[in-house]
């Protein structure tokens, strides 16, 4: 089964199972990480918001125009944020390699 590394915002990892075709918040969820994702997926904040390690990022699928539009909600943005909610792992993300921001901004409540 292919895996994917959280990086913790104090820089610890966490190695986990990622079952293709879930996404990133979901296999956060079902590993007790600390990705929020107040919206549940919706696309309808950025508190699931990652930054993903720049040899991976070219590997995604490009962000869409609405996932970019909250992305600039997003606290603490860089070049290679993303939203969990909208990147589904794939046999081509096995071994991807995601970093928790220092915070999150809900602005959906």
């Amino acid at each position: 089964m292919p895996k994917i590394t959280f990086v913790n915002k104090d820089g610890t990892r966490k190695e986990v199972e990622a079952p293709l075709g879930l996404s990133i918040l979901e296999i956060a969820h079902q590993n007790n990480i600390d990705l929020e994702g107040a919206c549940e997926g919706s696309l309808a904040c950025s508190t699931c918001h990652v930054v993903v390690d720049p040899e991976w990022f070219e590997v995604l699928p490009e962000a869409s125009e609405d996932e970019q539009d909250m992305l600039d909600l997003a606290f603490g943005l860089t070049h290679t944020s993303r939203l969990g909610c909208q990147i589904l792992m794939t046999e081509e993300l096995d071994g991807l390699v995601v970093r928790l921001p220092s915070a999150t901004r809900n602005m959906s409540l």
